[in-house]
């Protein structure tokens, strides 16, 4: 299956998760990284109007956990997220931040990713680290 139509599945099936009420679209499959994008508005604002800090990790641990999926040595698993770490850098209060998952450490059992925020003039916004756990499915 080629990575555009991975694309149209992965956003097809994502339509009753917390990923529809946050509008998150994954927009770019590479050979080792996802990329997802998540609209900055009133939905995921804090009282000041500016990006709150939950909505960026509810986007990073999205695309880093699909990508986990995506990339897992074996597909008959399931994979949680058991640790996470960031820094924001930066505030946005409008257009869009694009959240780019990459594989520091893929192993059969544990992964870790980087996930850059960046907003869209490619500014770091924040960075993420995910550690993510794969599990046989019951």
């Amino acid at each position: 299956m080629e990575n555009a139509d991975k694309l149209v599945l992965l956003n097809e099936s994502s339509q009753n998760f917390l990923i529809k009420t946050l509008n998150i679209k994954f927009t770019e499959l590479g050979d080792d990284y996802l990329v997802a994008a998540m609209p900055v508005n009133e939905r995921v604002y804090q009282p000041d109007g500016v990006l709150h800090g939950g909505a960026t990790f509810a986007l990073a641990e999205t695309v880093g956990s699909v990508a986990a999926y995506l990339f897992a040595k074996n597909n008959d698993q399931i994979v949680r997220g058991i640790e996470m770490s960031g820094n924001h850098l930066r505030s946005v209060s409008s257009g869009h931040v694009h959240a780019k998952a990459e594989s520091i450490h893929n192993g059969r059992t544990t992964q870790i990713w980087q996930i850059r925020v960046t907003d869209d003039d490619d500014r770091l916004i924040s960075l993420i680290k995910l550690t993510t756990i794969t599990l046989p499915k019951k």
